[in-house]
């Protein structure tokens, strides 16, 4: 992500009238309909739709609906159009673009690495489909039907097809689903140094992504909240300890210098340590290079000086994922400190942050029939006859 921190958004409506979570802005999204081999480790085969198996071959090109398939103690990788790629481990059965941007994982196991801009993917895992952007995943499916999702870097929005459930995996988490319990399990974390010893790391050549798993792992232990726990030393006080003013001043410093590739994260974190500030945090961090409040909707923005629109919404998503219940909150203070981003900020369609669970449809009982209230000055009347 090329973040220059002190500029403003120059925002493209036509294209971000399509952005969603599974589409960034400023793309043309090629599709997953064919991609070619790019490794091949002992017994990998293709299958082609409606043909027999054939053994897989370096740079062929395997179209939509084909397959690929895995022996023991065998691997391959697959690269598409768009720079996309996917890693298959031993026992493993791949489709390959079923649909627009979507790929299908049968069974095994397999790590997608989606470039930044590229359009996003689906990825389908027996019940679990997830919608992830510019990120690096890598999930496995068992015999049993369990499916294991996790995060190196980026984030995706994992859902479970057939009951609605759905939640946020960020960088460092991995969520789990049982066909026994038929729902999702709560994220976990993971430590996403150990992650690179897999195979589906180790042994192939260096992801493009290496630089940013780094700089998540950096996150996770810690180091990515330096700059902000000193810029609260400075004044004395602590994430805890200190006031509103104080939280805030010392996070706009922070956002001031940030490297640009931790911002989402930081935000994240602050968003944590205090959800009382969501909405002041969220608006510190778009805001705090360049004032925005004076300028109007059409200011127009030198060239050379902009701000990809997926970094204000990587701010939002990371605040909102911390803290879901301030989403309404967080996203009404992005529009008001900075209504010239607002075609950016609409087209923020946030996953849930928490475990989120729509139960199967059930009948509701019939209502209760009650009697009317009676008004007390009108006492009910009694049927005195005789």
């Amino acid at each position: 992500m090329n973040i220059r921190p002190r500029s403003i958004i120059v925002v493209a409506p036509a294209v971000l009238a399509l952005v969603s979570w599974l589409l960034p802005n400023d793309v043309i999204a090629l599709d997953f309909s064919q991609a070619r081999v790019t490794q091949v480790v002992q017994d990998v085969k293709v299958v082609p739709t409606g043909s027999a198996a054939r053994a897989a071959a370096v740079n062929e090109t395997v179209h939509q609906g084909s397959a690929v398939q895995t022996g023991t103690q065998s691997r391959s990788e697959l690269t598409f159009q768009d720079q996309t790629i996917t890693r298959l481990g031993e026992n493993t059965i791949f489709t390959v673009g079923q649909g627009a941007r979507t790929v299908e994982l049968g069974s095994g196991q397999f790590l997608l690495y989606v470039p930044k801009k590229a359009g996003g993917a689906k990825v389908k895992m027996g019940s679990v489909t997830a919608a992830i952007t510019g990120t690096t995943v890598m999930g496995h499916v068992y015999e049993s039907g369990v499916v294991e999702f996790t995060v190196l870097e980026g984030s995706a929005c994992i859902h479970l097809d057939k009951y609605g459930q759905a939640m946020y995996v960020g960088a460092g988490q991995r969520v789990s689903y049982d066909p026994a319990l038929m729902r999702l399990g709560n994220p976990v974390d993971v430590d996403i140094q150990e992650q690179l010893t897999n195979p589906l790391v180790s042994d192939f050549h260096q992801l493009p992504s290496y630089g940013l798993i780094q700089d998540e792992i950096a996150i996770q232990h810690g180091r990515a909240n330096d700059g902000l726990a000193r810029a609260l030393a400075a004044q004395n006080v602590s994430v805890g300890s200190a006031s509103e003013e104080q939280f805030l001043a010392a996070f706009s410093s922070v956002m001031a210098s940030a490297d640009p590739r931790t911002v989402c994260a930081v935000v994240g974190r602050a968003v944590r340590a205090r959800p009382d500030l969501a909405d002041r945090i969220v608006v510190a961090a778009i805001t705090s290079a360049r004032p925005v409040r004076g300028y109007s909707k059409d200011f127009k923005q030198p060239v050379g000086k902009e701000i990809p629109c997926d970094w204000v919404q990587c701010i939002l998503q990371s605040a909102i994922a911390a803290d879901p219940g301030s989403e309404r909150l967080i996203l009404d203070a992005a529009l008001a400190a900075a209504p010239m981003l607002s075609d950016c900020i609409n087209a923020v369609t946030p996953c849930p942050g928490q475990n989120a669970f729509i139960p199967p449809n059930i009948i509701p009982p019939p209502p209760v029939e009650r009697p009317s209230p009676v008004s007390p000055e009108q006492p009910p009347r009694t049927n005195n006859r005789g």
